[in-house]
């Protein structure tokens, strides 16, 4: 009974931590000043349903890369550099994702810290945009070159709402063969 508990405990504790960072996400749209939702779209934004096997360690292997810019879905680039590497398996498969910088936001004392981890996989252009979700770190969340990685808290970015933002197109090597769903 002590392991039914804990382990009831510790589902009900997962989704409830993924459920606040989907409020959290929700609400961010109605106090960003250039959001592209309003209070009446927000019934419309839809979640998997919280899913703990999408919640996965992940070893990091940091990089030494170059500065270089990432295209965006509206024809401007942003400059990064790509910070490491993921490496994790979901449902059985293994995964790599790269870990990236955006230069501009690390001279911001609010993204100082900040870690970027763009994304595509077999649910977009179906059941989620087409142009990727992203995930987003910080470099506190890397410890002893380990991550949990947390698909649940992937998010579309404002480009899926709405035209005229300059979200990063995910890059190839960050397209996953696998549906994160």
């Amino acid at each position: 009974f002590v392991l039914v508990g804990a382990f009831v405990t510790q589902a009900q504790s997962f989704t409830e931590e993924t459920n606040q960072f989907r409020k959290k996400y929700r609400d961010e749209f109605l106090h960003s000043d250039n959001s592209p939702l309003k209070e009446a779209d927000l019934p419309y934004l839809q979640f998997f349903e919280p899913d703990s096997t999408f919640r996965v360690e992940a070893r990091f292997e940091k990089s030494k890369g170059k500065s270089f810019e990432m295209p965006t879905y509206s024809g401007m680039n942003k400059t990064y550099v790509k910070y490491g590497v993921l490496k994790f398996k979901v449902h059985g498969r293994r995964q790599t994702l790269a870990v990236y910088r955006n230069l501009s936001l690390q001279t911001s004392a609010r993204y100082k810290d900040y870690l970027f981890v763009p994304f595509k996989d077999k649910t977009n252009g179906r059941e989620t945009y087409g142009g990727g979700r992203y995930i987003d770190l910080r470099t506190g969340d890397l410890k002893d070159n380990k991550c949990v990685l947390d698909f649940n808290k992937a998010y579309n970015p404002y480009c899926a709402y709405s035209t005229g933002y300059n979200c990063p197109i995910p890059p190839l090597n960050n397209h996953l063969a696998i549906a994160v769903s």
